[in-house]
């Protein structure tokens, strides 16, 4: 992994168009070609990013960019769409390079982790017609826990929680935003799944689209529902 701490502009254009002016950020370049820019707030979201694949060139500004201190162009390109993020490099204050390895990936806690193998195996449970994927689909920003395909084909993103709260939503709309970029995939559905959802991250997840499906774990081990037995 490549991280470049500069003073930079960036500008993305394809099916998104969003510019960032110049200020002081992180740029991660991966091992997998992604290309993330990281500012020192926002907590772990990126402000914005290019996933593979793509293809990295660095070059000259043009005249006019030049003019106004930049040194650098850095131009990252899909290679399947017409996506683009280029980054104005103005001041390198750092950059370092090094060599992290294959990661193991997140290992969740029991009752978590057990929720979503438990869905992934009775993935009807998010519709009459759905079906599997994967589990831990990846992406440049890590694995959604759940991807599948409802009856008429549509992709469906998956977040599984024990306890649904806003961060949850608010991760689950990051992977969402992500992955609508990729033409194969899109559009995305969202369905934010829990034992247990907070009002607030009900609201939050139904205003931006998301579906709510409560999870009974109890059920989906085949235990015994104690609430349907005559005493």
């Amino acid at each position: 992994m490549r991280v470049v701490i500069a003073r930079c502009a960036a500008r993305y254009t394809g099916r998104l168009s969003a510019t960032l002016p110049l200020a002081t950020r992180a740029i991660m370049v991966k091992a997998d070609g992604s290309v993330l820019l990281h500012s020192d707030g926002g907590s772990y979201k990126p402000l914005n990013w290019m996933s593979p694949p793509c293809t990295l060139r660095i070059t000259d500004p043009d005249a006019d960019a030049a003019a106004g201190g930049a040194r650098q162009l850095w131009v990252v390109q899909h290679a399947k769409t017409d996506d683009r993020l280029e980054i104005e490099i103005h001041e390198v204050i750092a950059d370092t390079e090094h060599e992290l390895g294959v990661d193991p990936g997140l290992i969740k806690d029991g009752v978590e982790a057990h929720l979503q193998e438990l869905l992934a195996e009775q993935i009807t449970l998010l519709g009459e017609g759905h079906t599997l994927v994967r589990r831990e689909y990846p992406t440049a920003i890590g694995p959604v826990d759940i991807l599948a395909r409802d009856s008429i084909g549509r992709a469906v993103a998956v977040e599984v929680k024990r306890r649904g709260d806003i961060d949850g939503v608010e991760q689950l709309t990051r992977y969402l935003e992500l992955l609508n970029r990729d033409p194969l995939l899109a559009p995305v559905q969202g369905v934010f799944a829990a034992q247990e959802i907070k009002p607030q991250a009900r609201v939050l997840a139904e205003d931006r689209g998301i579906r709510c499906l409560v999870l009974d774990y109890e059920s989906m081990k085949g235990a015994e529902d104690l609430s349907s037995r005559l005493f």
